[in-house]
């Protein structure tokens, strides 16, 4: 398999190198892709060094599939190119989300709408990914009527420089702001720009990409996105109400047996998920599981993943594994 990795010089780039590496996929050929000003550059995968080359050049040697993570503006130039090169194109990044004409897929909940004909496959938002996983067997069994989320994000989900401004503040050194405001020992309740309705943009993403996931518009979802200084994955508080009836141990037999999950749940021992225990970990953590006694069938989870490997790098990777082991990629 000849694979391409658009951005590979990046963040989340750099973490799709590591996990095709981990999980064996079957690559002949790396194809590291970055802008003009990094071509030349190496990278290392699997113990060998590999120079990084344009987007025009990376099409010209006709990868098998390509994973993009280098932005929405880039995506919105490139990828047709590749797909019009016959190149089957996974992207992380928002431009092809809600495009009605492309699938958004997280493996686990909906893999089984790829077909041969999808070329460009979006990737959802990371914080959209760890909560459908979760909500899938949910919904299947008591029919899910309304969620609301509150996320805590890592400032992994911003990038190196969110990252080197935390240090820096921890720190005492000056240096670049990713935010408009400190990031240490504080909390910033707003992730992307604010929208319209006083959303912001990560809100709005996890409200529409969760129904178009789940392939159900009748979900209802609110969301409040804050951005906490913390390296090692995302956290969710997520609050379900359903049509049914549930009981809590059914629920946990639920949530053990879902693809991709592991329950930490005993309160008892002060046991539950947290962003240490996520971190370089391509599973979705689950615990805090209790009724929401304030209302009939509702209830209350604490939801942990790997921003920068489920929540992205990972959920991509196994698209492209879905593909290939059934023979959509050659």
């Amino acid at each position: 398999m000849r694979v391409a990795v658009v951005g590979a010089t990046g963040l989340v780039g750099s973490v799709m190198l590591k996990v095709l590496a981990e999980r064996n996929f079957p690559v002949s050929e790396l194809i590291p892709v970055a802008s003009a000003k990094s071509a030349g550059k190496e990278v290392e995968f699997k113990g060998k060094k590999y120079k990084v080359v344009t987007v025009d050049e990376a099409i010209a040697l006709k990868p098998d599939v390509a994973l993009f993570s280098a932005g929405g503006g880039t995506s919105l130039e490139y990828a047709p190119r590749f797909a019009e090169a016959g190149i089957t194109v996974i992207d992380n990044s928002s431009a092809w989300r809600m495009d009605p004409t492309k699938k958004l897929v997280v493996p686990e909940v909906n893999a089984h709408v790829l077909t041969a004909e999808d070329k460009i496959i979006a990737n959802p938002n990371c914080s959209t990914i760890q909560m459908v996983v979760v909500l899938k067997p949910l919904h299947e069994k008591y029919k899910i009527k309304r969620v609301v989320v509150s996320t805590y994000q890592s400032v992994t989900g911003t990038g190196v420089k969110a990252v080197d401004q935390l240090m820096n503040e921890r720190n005492g050194i000056e240096g670049p702001m990713a935010y408009a405001y400190p990031i240490d020992l504080n909390v910033i309740p707003q992730i992307d720009v604010f929208q319209d309705n006083g959303y912001t943009k990560e809100e709005m993403k996890m409200i529409l990409e969760t129904k178009k996931i789940m392939g159900d518009d009748s979900i209802r979802v609110t969301a409040t996105t804050v951005r906490i200084p913390v390296m090692g994955g995302h956290s969710e508080a997520i609050n379900i109400e359903f049509e049914n009836e549930f009981d809590l141990a059914e629920v946990r037999s639920l949530l053990e047996a879902q693809e991709g999950v592991i329950v930490v749940d005993d309160p008892a021992n002060a046991k539950y998920p947290m962003p240490k225990d996520a971190h370089e970990r391509d599973e979705v953590f689950v615990g805090r599981i209790r009724r929401d006694e304030s209302q009939d069938k509702t209830l209350n989870l604490w939801v942990v993943a790997d921003n920068l490997r489920k929540g992205a790098a990972t959920n991509a990777v196994q698209i492209a594994e879905y593909l290939q082991k059934n023979g959509v990629l050659a």
